[in-house]
């Protein structure tokens, strides 16, 4: 046993007491501001459809034009993998769960539009569309056809279509309660911000809404999307997301980076406005810091180069949103926006490469960790809370079996989820 240590303290006990006293605002600032991650599933996208268009049938028939499009362009695994360049023994897991996955849920996050891709229509016209967007998006989810996720993007809280935005969003809320309930996974997209008093106006809204028809306050959250400069930088010279954020008084679930419009508004060459434009980088490096630790999750933005045409031009567009995903995806981005259903096979294609091809080492590292063996990598508490959130997101999308998780790490689900989420550990991590 050894020989047993004299302990001795020369500090009085009242030390401890009173700089723990001195602390105590600070400690119940951080746990309001940075509670963390919430520890559920994150969709790997988010799908805009105009209101115009939207039917009872859009996401299956996403999924099946997307299936339509493999079929005509990469029928099989190792044509996908020549397009893409994956490497051989990735190339049957992944074109089998893209596969998969588009008839199984090819659509996780549904937003019905009714900013830019609806734009300005008499207003009985867009009424008539909210209240047949809540029809829809009420029927799908009682019959099981709808993504896990679903909202609407009103239009912005702007002078001159303030009052449209508003009125869409009571339409469109008050006839999914009129027609049985808010669903779980409903969400709501605020576009073009510039101003935090915007997002308190939101907050405002709101809290109006769930007041007048007696729902829990906070019931209802919204993401932010960023797409103006303002938005990240203010006249003062601070980071107005993070002002935003902290507005938005708990209801903030998300930002969203808007390639197009925050490029313009930079003054960047429509030839040049992506999503690896230097300009967008510095976007959403900012983005991602205020967010850190605040539990508001970050989307990427989308491609506007549709995979239309020939094979040849298709497999162009799909080469180009296969490495802007996978650039997302490295650079901590797990959302992003598809536009087109062509894009689904190569979002997904993109997603189950990026979770299977570093599975093997991922486990191997957490089990190392979890059960106190050697290896060559010394990890800290922060890596093991990262690398079972990567199997937990491999998992929840659908590139990782809980069963070949369970296999090479020796873990359940729950273990997992102790690693990534220590201090909420009884989360699960399903789709609201």
């Amino acid at each position: 046993m050894g020989q047993q240590e004299k302990v001795a303290t020369s500090l009085a006990g009242a030390v401890s007491e009173e700089i723990s006293a001195s602390l105590a605002p600070v400690d119940a600032e951080l746990e309001r501001r940075y509670p963390g991650d919430p520890g559920t599933r994150q969709p790997v996208h988010t799908v805009y459809v105009p209101a115009d268009v939207l039917a009872a049938d859009t996401v299956r028939s996403w999924g099946d034009q997307a299936l339509d499009a493999l079929d005509r362009h990469a029928p099989d695994a190792a044509s996908l993998a020549a397009v893409l360049g994956l490497d051989d023994a990735l190339a049957a897991p992944v074109y089998d769960r893209v596969r998969a996955k588009l008839e199984r849920e090819p659509i996780e996050d549904l937003r019905v539009d009714f900013e830019d891709g609806y734009g300005t229509r008499p207003d009985a016209e867009e009424d008539a569309a909210a209240a047949r967007a809540a029809r829809l998006v009420a029927e799908a989810y009682r019959d099981g056809t709808a993504a896990p996720w679903t909202g609407i993007r009103m239009k912005c809280m702007e002078a001159p279509v303030r009052d449209r935005g508003i009125r869409t969003l009571d339409i469109f809320l008050t006839g999914l309660l009129d027609a049985g309930g808010l669903p779980d996974g409903l969400v709501l997209t605020l576009p073009k911000v510039t101003y935090p008093e915007q997002v308190t106006a939101m907050v405002r809204l709101l809290e109006s809404f769930e007041k007048t028809r007696g729902l829990p306050p906070g019931r209802i959250g919204f993401e932010i999307q960023i797409e103006t400069s303002q938005a990240i930088l203010a006249t003062d010279g601070t980071a107005t997301v993070a002002r935003m954020i902290q507005a938005a008084e708990g209801r903030a679930t998300g930002l969203h980076y808007g390639t197009f419009d925050y490029s313009a508004c930079l003054g960047v060459s429509a030839a040049y406005q992506a999503s690896d434009h230097p300009a967008a980088d510095h976007a959403k490096a900012i983005m991602q810091v205020a967010a850190a630790g605040t539990g508001v999750r970050l989307s990427d933005g989308s491609t506007n180069v549709l995979p239309v045409g020939p094979t040849p031009k298709v497999h162009d567009a799909w080469r180009l949103h296969h490495r802007l995903t996978r650039r997302a995806l490295a650079r901590a981005y797990y959302q992003g926006w598809d536009m087109h259903p062509g894009h689904l096979p190569t979002r997904y294609a993109a997603v189950f490469a990026f979770y299977r091809e570093g599975f093997e080492q991922a486990a191997a590292r957490l089990t190392r960790y979890a059960h106190r063996t050697g290896g060559d990598v010394m990890d800290e508490p922060a890596t093991a809370k990262a690398l079972s959130g990567y199997l937990l997101r491999g998992l929840d999308c659908g590139a990782l079996d809980i069963a070949e998780v369970a296999r090479a790490t020796g873990l359940t689900r729950a273990d997992l989820e102790a690693f990534a989420l220590p201090r909420r550990a009884d989360l699960t991590a399903s789709a609201p």
